[in-house]
């Protein structure tokens, strides 16, 4: 699958360890060196101006989505090679998922695992085929990880849908495994007792 363009969800706090930056900027830098635009959520600050500023320093285009309300709060990036405010969240996501080939979370807190998680979700209902992914920087969703194989084993989680999340350690990773992904052929189930 080719990988033209890719939504990045992460914090916009820096988180309280150094790499949590360090490797978001790294993966930046490595998406403007191949030419892949980075999508995300338009702010100036913690992990999402950080990637950001990687990427165009490097060359990269960069493309802000970031609804009124955060504008009105003085959080937006000025300097982007382009930047779409919206009227809402809601279409600030919907903007996003339609402007990317793929869709990688980041260290972050409860808006990058709903951003993360809605769309994963619309990939198990079969409304897009993009690879959904997360790039576990020094082992941050680790716990999550663990949390999402205990609903596979309580039976709330096929295996297959799963499966659809993918994880890497590194940026490097999360590339290969979105240029590699082939959506499988599973239906979303639905358990019904008869009336």
């Amino acid at each position: 699958m080719e990988i033209r363009s890719i939504c990045i969800y992460c914090g916009s706090n820096p988180g309280t360890r150094p790499e949590y930056i360090e490797q978001a900027r790294s993966f930046a830098r490595m998406l403007a060196r191949r030419g892949i635009r980075v999508v995300y959520g338009g702010a100036s600050i913690g992990i999402m101006g950080a990637i950001a500023d990687a990427a165009l320093a490097e060359g990269g285009t960069v493309i802000g989505v970031i609804p009124q309300s955060l504008v009105d709060r003085e959080v937006a990036h000025d300097g982007l090679t382009q930047l779409i405010v919206t009227s809402s969240m809601h279409e600030r996501k919907a903007r996003m998922a339609d402007l990317s080939d793929a869709f990688v979370a980041l260290p972050g807190g409860i808006g990058t695992l709903e951003e993360i998680f809605e769309i994963w979700t619309w990939s198990q209902l079969g409304l897009h085929e993009k690879p959904c992914g997360l790039l576990n920087i020094g082992g941050y969703y680790d716990a999550l990880e663990r949390f999402l194989d205990e609903t596979v084993v309580n039976g709330f989680l096929g295996q297959g849908h799963r499966a659809m999340l993918l994880t890497a350690d590194t940026g490097e990773g999360v590339l290969t495994a979105f240029e590699t992904y082939e959506p499988p052929s599973v239906v979303k189930w639905v358990e019904r007792e008869d009336v």
